[in-house]
């Protein structure tokens, strides 16, 4: 798998850089905007990590270009760590985010996540009802009537809980606990918080009143009509 990596710190790109190329990624390392965008037009990427502040712009810029040329995972890393921005990169099409420092294990783990929503080959078709929604899981889509809904791998992977256990009442100690197995420990509680906003606003008529994802006061989250 090619990774277009972009960080203008040379430590932590060193070790980074060394990191994936142990786990048999082949990683093109850049330090700036202007050298991506030269290397995003010359070649093609499995996958992007992007760090937010970059000398010469931001890794927002970059995660619209790589977006607009390619359908591939991209993962932000960064130093902020707030809500704002994490809605911001997620509107921005990232499919995770992961703030410094971080270790290791958690950064591979999330690649891992996001990657194996692309790959396709992974899938068995299946295409059911949720509610008022239509999962496919051979294409990872989901669909509200004729309309596409177009979530990141955890939006989707949360849905997923839902739909697999709808009606049931899920703590969300039992939500983190079905992240984990999908993207790593780094997933929190106030991510959760974030994940559980953004994806009513996707799926919701009105998600201040949801209907599909319903809280359950003092318990948690039940899913379904």
């Amino acid at each position: 798998m090619k990774i277009l990596f972009v960080e203008d710190d040379r430590i932590i790109a060193s070790g980074l850089c060394y990191s994936l190329t142990q786990e048999g990624y082949l990683v093109t390392h850049c330090v700036d905007v202007k050298s991506a965008k030269t290397t995003l037009y010359e070649n093609s990427f499995d996958l992007a990590i992007l760090d937010l502040s970059l000398p010469d712009g931001s890794g927002y810029d970059l995660c619209q270009l790589i977006k607009a040329k390619e359908d591939i995972p991209v993962v932000f890393l960064t130093a902020i760590d707030d809500e704002v921005n994490v809605v911001m990169g997620l509107d921005m099409g990232a499919d995770d985010y992961i703030t410094k420092p971080f270790r290791i294990r958690e950064l591979l783990s999330r690649l891992k996540s996001v990657t194996r929503r692309y790959d396709k080959t992974e899938l068995i078709k299946t295409v059911y009802q949720f509610s008022e929604l239509k999962i496919d899981t051979a294409l990872a889509k989901v669909y509200k009537g004729e309309q596409e809904i177009v979530l990141t791998s955890l939006e989707y992977r949360l849905l997923l809980l839902f739909a697999n256990n709808e009606g049931q009442v899920l703590s969300r100690n039992q939500l983190l606990e079905g992240l984990w197995d999908f993207a790593g420990e780094f997933v929190n509680d106030n991510t959760l918080t974030v994940y559980i906003k953004r994806l009513r606003e996707k799926i919701e008529d009105d998600s201040q009143n949801p209907s599909i994802i319903k809280t359950v006061r003092g318990i948690g989250y039940k899913g379904g009509s």
